[in-house]
């Protein structure tokens, strides 16, 4: 026999909701009812459907996106549900981690400990030479920075072989800012040895993906070195504070936009590790 029926404010008697909230989980594509009268319009669901109209509602209580709700929903049993929820869960709990860290460095900003912050990084400068950069630019927001920077100078330190090969530590270098409202642009450097080589590299690889070449003059920079852990948002933040700070202080002004130097192996380095300079191209202040 087929199983019972129930109207739309049986079943969310039953399930503890509101019949609102059914109209909404099928409308998103949640939940459907199991007929819809033709004529009247009125919804029936089967008495089965009630847990995972309870499920649905606990998870919006997560704040989960609806597509992370149907993939949790729409697993079933075995386990693969629960680990989906745990796959989630983990992506907030980052977050929040995040923001956490964020608040900290704010409150800080904003109590005036400013020179408290800054104090704990040491920034020098170094001249750097004339160098011939292959180079990638994107626009690109912050979430997906990390991820393009490493596929962006994997690409091009492997295009450096076919270009006398690599002559100094990679950098990316923030034409604009960079943040989860504004998409720079930013540009991952290889500097290489056989500029001619790298020309004819970059007339292969094209505009697709803001391949190009260019002659950096050699410049000075002002710079702090930071570890692993100290790459992660909001304390790069600060590290780039005190260097601009410290600029200030010694007269000088920014002759270009900031960068980040990657000299270490970054997977084999800890999170206590010196990994990258961040820096800015000076020049005395006028």
């Amino acid at each position: 026999m087929d199983e019972e029926l129930l109207s739309i404010g049986a079943f969310a008697a039953r399930a503890r909701l509101s019949a609102k909230a059914l109209r909404l989980y099928d409308r998103l594509g949640l939940l459907a009812p199991a007929r819809v009268d033709d004529l009247t319009g009125y919804r029936y669901y089967r008495a089965g459907q009630v847990e995972r109209a309870r499920l649905v509602a606990l998870l919006r209580q997560l704040d989960m996106p609806l597509a992370r709700i149907a993939e949790v929903v729409d697993a079933g049993d075995g386990g693969l549900a629960a680990e989906r929820l745990a796959a989630y869960w983990a992506d907030v709990e980052t977050r929040v981690a995040g923001q956490r860290t964020l608040a900290e460095y704010l409150r800080g900003r904003l109590s005036g400990r400013s020179s408290e912050m800054y104090g704990k990084f040491e920034v020098d400068t170094v001249d750097m030479p004339e160098q011939v950069l292959i180079t990638e630019t994107r626009h690109t927001l912050a979430d997906e920075l990390p991820a393009w920077i490493g596929a962006a100078l994997s690409r091009l330190e492997e295009a450096a072989h076919g270009c006398g090969g690599v002559t100094g530590a990679p950098f990316v270098v923030y034409h604009a800012e960079v943040s989860e409202e504004s998409d720079g642009p930013a540009e991952a450097c290889v500097p290489v040895a056989d500029e001619a080589a790298a020309r004819r590299w970059a007339e292969r690889a094209g505009a697709a993906r803001g391949a190009r070449v260019r002659v950096e003059p050699a410049h000075r920079l002002a710079r702090t070195r930071i570890t692993k852990a100290q790459v992660a948002h909001p304390q790069i933040l600060a590290a780039f504070e005190a260097v601009e700070e410290w600029m200030a202080a010694e007269g000088l002004s920014a002759a270009g936009p900031c960068r980040e130097t990657y000299f270490a192996d970054w997977d084999a380095a800890g999170p206590q590790d010196p990994v990258c300079d961040v820096a800015f191209p000076v020049t005395p202040s006028r």
